[in-house]
């Protein structure tokens, strides 16, 4: 992957994770229409700021894949859905998503390759 930022495959992997928080609702017959909303429109928030961060990297991206992420991982209890299934997926798809945003940012700021200013 030559000529490719050096955390453009947190950014796939982030894109990875949106697709199947979309197909979740299918995958595992959600019921919640609410939930099937939230996710369908989350995960293409998610999957449109990743791609677009493929093109033309900018750092507010990584900050708002960092909300939504936070977002998905919280909604089934402010949204009050229940379901367990959809609970765990919503949480681990949240909180991985969360999590490489985050990773994203520090590779910016403190990364191993980040020039050091004395």
């Amino acid at each position: 992957m030559r000529g490719m930022r050096r955390g453009a495959i947190l950014d796939i992997y982030q894109l990875l994770l949106a697709v199947f928080l979309f197909v979740s609702p299918w995958l595992f017959a959600f019921v919640n229409r609410t939930l099937r909303a939230d996710d369908w429109l989350s995960a293409a928030l998610v999957a449109v700021i990743s791609f677009t961060a493929l093109v033309a990297f900018r750092e507010w991206q990584a900050w708002i894949n960092f909300i939504l992420g936070m977002w998905i991982s919280a909604s089934p209890w402010i949204l009050g859905f229940q379901p367990p299934v959809a609970m765990h997926i919503n949480l681990a798809i949240g909180l991985l998503i969360s999590y490489l945003a985050i990773f994203d940012l520090w590779l910016i700021h403190y990364g191993p390759l980040h020039k050091h200013h004395s």
